[in-house]
């Protein structure tokens, strides 16, 4: 498991690397969910997601010799940008899966750092590609979720986001593969242990919370959300055990509830996100998580990562 100290550690690897992005409050969004709501800004991070904090943090853990055979990842985006751009400022060469739907601006961000981008098939035939390069070439696999290292990374959120808001009631976080929420949910109960920490899935890409009522993970048949952020097809165990054993429930929200959430936030907070990173505000806004009044809430903005199709296919 994790621990604080691991995470306090990927904070000092991350220093000078990544910014310190921003807590913003909204008294609109406070108003229209009855709470005091901030948010933290990593749409604003450098990628545009918090995903280059755990690539980071892992790239900085690996021996010489899994260096020059050269990195390997699946994404839907986010993770590949986050690799393709910490490569570059490594030095590393890198491969990256990514399905053949993918955004195209994700897609050209990644080749534009540096990245061999390989598109093949659907997100489950991308997991399956990955495995086989991965196998052919001797590459290291850099996980987009499953791993000590990028959850201990993920886990520099909290840091930042405590020590602006030390008296915090509520966290609230954006799931995919559950990497993120391991890691913030791990440093949230070490350091606000009265804290509750709820995730957030789309209700057409839910592994983590099938995982957790089945009690392992679970493979789902199916993927289909607007917030491609959030499409990972399973969780793993050593994220599941972090879930397990610290976030108090994840809750299910339409693709409606996202897309107006993301509305929401453009018009009123003038922050563009993706879908994924809208997904917290829409389960307050939905009423898919509800909360005391006047609780003091924080809601993680994953990453601002959309293209400009998908942008104006939800705002109509």
């Amino acid at each position: 498991m994790v621990s604080l100290n691991d995470i306090q550690r990927a904070h000092a690897v991350l220093a000078g690397r990544i910014h310190r992005t921003p807590v913003f409050s909204s008294r609109m969004l406070g108003e229209a969910t009855g709470t005091e709501l901030h948010l933290k800004t990593e749409n604003l991070q450098k990628t545009g997601s918090f995903k280059v904090r755990g690539v980071f943090n892992k790239i900085e853990q690996l021996a010489a010799a899994e260096w020059e055979r050269g990195l390997v990842a699946v994404s839907a985006g986010n993770h590949a940008q986050a690799l393709a751009y910490a490569s570059f400022v490594t030095g590393v060469r890198c491969t990256v899966v990514m399905p053949e739907h993918a955004s195209p601006a994700k897609v050209a961000a990644s080749r534009a750092y540096g990245a061999d981008v390989v598109l093949h098939g659907d997100v489950f035939g991308a997991f399956e590609k990955m495995e086989e390069l991965r196998r052919e070439r001797g590459y290291t696999l850099v996980h987009p979720f499953d791993d000590e290292a990028i959850i201990a990374g993920q886990g520099t959120v909290a840091l930042e986001l405590i020590a602006d808001l030390d008296d915090i009631d509520w966290v609230i976080v954006p799931v995919g593969g559950g990497g993120l929420i391991a890691g913030v949910a791990t440093a949230v109960k070490a350091l606000r242990p009265s804290a509750k920490v709820i995730g957030v899935e789309p209700e057409g890409a839910a592994a983590v919370r099938r995982a957790l009522d089945a009690g392992a993970p679970v493979r789902l048949e199916r993927v289909a959300t607007i917030a491609d952020g959030l499409g990972a097809p399973m969780t793993g165990d050593v994220a599941l055990a972090h879930i397990r054993e610290y976030v108090d429930d994840v809750v299910l929200v339409t693709d409606d509830a996202i897309a107006s959430a993301l509305t929401m936030m453009l018009e009123r907070t003038k922050l563009l996100v993706e879908a994924a990173g809208a997904a917290g505000v829409a389960a307050l806004l939905s009423g898919a998580l509800r909360v005391p009044e006047g609780s003091r809430v924080a809601v993680i903005a994953s990453g601002g990562n959309i293209d400009l199709q998908r942008l104006k296919e939800v705002l109509g």
